[in-house]
């Protein structure tokens, strides 16, 4: 195999949206030379067998990476353990990893983005993550991509030094509890509701990675790299997923080029941050659009 990243990719119970995650996949250059591991989570219900079962048909129908290695697991783990495990088993074992899950279509490029990026800030430990994904808002840079202060779980990819970080227990909440300053700065200078979500997951109300991650990442005062235009669709809210009912998310034209031109300082891109705080401020603004602006980007898993 080349330095291609292993693929962590994640699959419960969606066959058709996991057919289309796969074959984006395997359209990319480099993926017959890239070694995919495939997680298919076990039914949580008696009613879940037939879509679990479904998922696995598509997943051994075609060789759609070079290698693949499929994960059947027998039983449940929920969302938050699953994902935790498997990247962490092979981010563990080969340095590095992309993650995928089974609602995201990729741009033809998203592949090269995420090796060439990975390659380039292997060893900025400051940068603790790559995005695959942009929001839906206009820049006006010279780059093709930007540091942003927090992290984006549709089609990322990190290093084992940043993901030996991540901190499954979120002992940092009560640090951020007591310090409204910082809570400000997690929540995106109040632009988006983070912190009420870390007291739901620490909860039980939601069973998710992401904001565990996002914690351990902010705490250490990380960056993310994102492509200013994005590269990955996210499919998943249309009823079928576990955390969303059916709701109809803006559509995103993914980029047609490849992103060639990174940034080289690696510092917080504040047109971009600012952008992106206005435009989830205007979001939960408006009132039929509220419940959908907490599923988005990430935090709440749409699977």
């Amino acid at each position: 195999m080349s330095k291609n990243s292993p693929v962590a990719f994640f699959a419960y119970k969606r066959p058709d949206h996991t057919r289309r995650a796969l074959e984006s996949l395997a359209q990319n250059e480099g993926a017959d030379n890239t070694e995919l591991f495939v997680f298919c989570e076990g039914p949580k219900h008696p009613q879940d067998v037939e879509g679990v079962e479904k998922t696995r048909e598509v997943v051994k129908s075609r060789q759609w990476c070079g290698k693949v290695h499929i994960v059947e697991r027998e039983h449940n783990l929920g969302c938050a353990n699953s994902i935790s495990l498997g990247v962490t088993e092979v981010c563990k074992e080969y340095g590095r990893v992309i993650v995928l899950e089974d609602d995201l279509v990729l741009s033809p490029y998203f592949m090269n983005y995420m090796n060439r990026t990975l390659e380039f800030y292997e060893f900025e430990p400051q940068v603790m993550q790559v995005s695959g994904y942009m929001f839906p808002i206009q820049l006006n840079t010279h780059f093709d991509t930007v540091f942003l202060p927090f992290t984006s779980s549709w089609g990322w990819a990190t290093w084992w030094r940043a993901w030996k970080e991540y901190d499954p227990t979120m002992s940092s909440y009560t640090r951020l509890k007591n310090d409204r300053e910082l809570r400000y700065l997690f929540d995106l200078n109040g632009s988006y509701p983070y912190f009420k979500m870390l007291e739901d997951e620490l909860s039980g109300r939601i069973d998710t990675w992401d904001i565990r991650w996002y914690l351990s990442f902010f705490m250490l005062k990380g960056f993310a790299l994102f492509p200013t235009q994005t590269l990955v669709q996210n499919i998943g809210f249309d009823g079928s997923g576990t955390h969303c009912g059916d709701i109809k998310a803006e559509e995103q034209i993914i980029k047609n080029t490849e992103p060639i031109n990174f940034q080289t300082q690696i510092q917080l891109d504040q047109e971009a941050f600012q952008a992106i705080c206005q435009h989830l401020r205007s979001i939960r603004r408006h009132p039929l659009r509220r419940f959908a602006s907490k599923l988005k980007y990430g935090i709440l898993r749409s699977r």
